[in-house]
């Protein structure tokens, strides 16, 4: 379970590897009108759209994470390196 937030249908999860905080991630099954393609929900904490989750796509080695909107409601995503990602059977 992630530290700071109730995780839905965890899916697996990694080690965010410059600060070392461990994130849980679950398919994207939200209903959010973004246009965006990005198969993820990562679990974040906090209150991130009042979901404590964010859009992205987690990889073997990196974690691509939707961070904000620009003024053209493009997603401004931000690429993460982490470690130690395994899927939950």
């Amino acid at each position: 379970m992630a530290h700071w937030t109730h995780t839905e249908n965890p899916a697996g999860s990694f080690v965010e590897r410059e600060v070392g905080n461990t994130f849980e991630f679950s398919g994207n099954d939200s209903n959010m009108p973004y246009p965006w393609n990005f198969p993820h929900k990562i679990w974040v904490g906090g209150l991130v759209n009042d979901q404590g989750w964010r859009h992205g796509t987690v990889k073997k080695s990196v974690a691509y994470i939707v961070v904000d909107e620009d003024e053209n409601g493009d997603p401004v995503v931000e690429k993460w390196q982490i470690r130690n990602m395994r899927e939950y059977a």
